[in-house]
């Protein structure tokens, strides 16, 4: 029994430790079908969006909110956790070769002088006494040590790659509405008026696109916090990035059409890794975004904007680009719970800056309904 539990503390062990350096420390996407921390997040994310979803209101986006930094302070509780269990059965199988007066040391003594141990307390009042024993409490209080050292500088690696993400999202507000909306961002960004402008926009958006997928394919519980505002997400962002993208490819000509589709590229290549990354299921329906009535009534909204459909195989041409991620946006916003933004505004919609929360101000400006 003492040989089985020291090759099963070594086998956990490596296991932990080898997941450790592939969540934390390896910039790159683990393309392994067995993994602890995949495991872990497939798991409880089932069990907590199963549950939050069935909430109503506030309540629901505050419950799945949660669940990003939750996850997060859990997996290295469960790491820690696990490090210690395998070298408590490290020091078991060695006999529990421990110093212990009056006391007959068990495996409840050697879970105690590991978690000590890697948590480096130094209480002294459990020592070991062989050689083996010794070189055990050496490795793993380094291995603690070390284990604290990453945690510190993990936590915040994730919080600035979050506010970078978030940043770009807040600046979205004003410009494509709340929720972000393909036929808004045109609108209040006309390309006839100023091409240069829409240029420089799709430029900023195809490097926050790169951005995403280097930070979220490294970092994938990055994707589990979600936005300040409910109406407002990373995948709503990509997801009008993307329609956006597609229109102008289609509706326009020259140096802004062609950033369109450098930046079109980029975002689909992030939806595309990242739904494989959350295994997101093919949906075996795709929903209908855009139908007829809508579509004809954006291309009046855009027409004033610049942006026309004259080609004769421009809606065949459309509705190609967006068969070519529609599918991974719709896997993702199935999986994360994420709302997909509609193509044009809401009438009589106002974006999340010109809320108010005081009433019947007697003086000052009004917001205007739109610019």
């Amino acid at each position: 029994m003492r040989i089985l539990a020291g090759l099963g503390g070594i086998a956990l062990l490596l296991l932990v430790l080898r997941d450790a350096f592939e969540t934390v420390i390896l910039p790159r996407r683990v393309q392994r079908s067995f993994a602890l921390t995949s495991l872990f997040y497939r798991s409880t994310w089932y069990l907590w969006s199963g549950i939050a979803t069935r909430l109503t209101g506030g309540v629901r986006e505050v419950s799945l909110s949660w669940f990003g930094p939750f996850s997060l302070l859990l997996l290295l509780v469960l790491g820690a956790c696990s490090i210690i269990l395998a070298f408590g059965a490290l020091h078991w199988a060695a006999g529990s070769a421990l110093v212990m007066p009056g006391h007959t040391p068990g495996f409840l003594d050697d879970l105690y002088l590991s978690g000590t141990t890697f948590f480096t307390l130094g209480l002294g009042d459990v020592a070991p006494s062989v050689a083996l024993a010794k070189v055990l409490t050496v490795a793993e209080s380094g291995l603690g040590f070390a284990f604290l050292a990453i945690t510190i500088g993990y936590l915040p690696v994730i919080y600035q790659a979050f506010s970078r993400r978030e940043i770009a999202i807040s600046l979205l507000d004003a410009r494509a509405g709340s929720p972000p909306t393909a036929g808004e961002l045109l609108r209040r960004h006309p390309i006839d008026t100023d091409p240069e402008g829409m240029t420089r926009l799709l430029l900023d958006w195809e490097r926050w696109a790169a951005e995403l997928l280097e930070s979220h394919l490294s970092y994938p519980v990055l994707a589990y916090f979600r936005s300040q505002h409910g109406n407002q997400s990373w995948l709503a962002a990509l997801t009008t990035v993307l329609d956006t993208s597609a229109l102008v490819v289609v509706g326009c000509e020259g140096p802004c059409a062609r950033q369109a589709q450098l930046t079109f590229a980029m975002a689909r290549h992030a939806v595309v890794d990242l739904a494989q990354v959350f295994s997101a299921p093919q949906p075996e329906q795709l929903g209908e975004r855009l139908t007829e009535a809508d579509l004809a009534q954006l291309l009046r909204q855009l027409g004033a904007a610049g942006t026309r459909f004259g080609a004769v195989d421009a809606r065949a041409r459309f509705a190609e680009l967006r068969l070519m991620y529609e599918p991974y946006v719709a896997a993702l916003s199935e999986h994360l719970a994420l709302p997909l933004p509609g193509w044009s505004r809401p009438d009589g919609h106002r974006d999340n800056w010109e809320a108010a929360p005081w009433k019947n101000l007697s003086a000052g400006p009004q917001p205007p309904e739109h610019f």
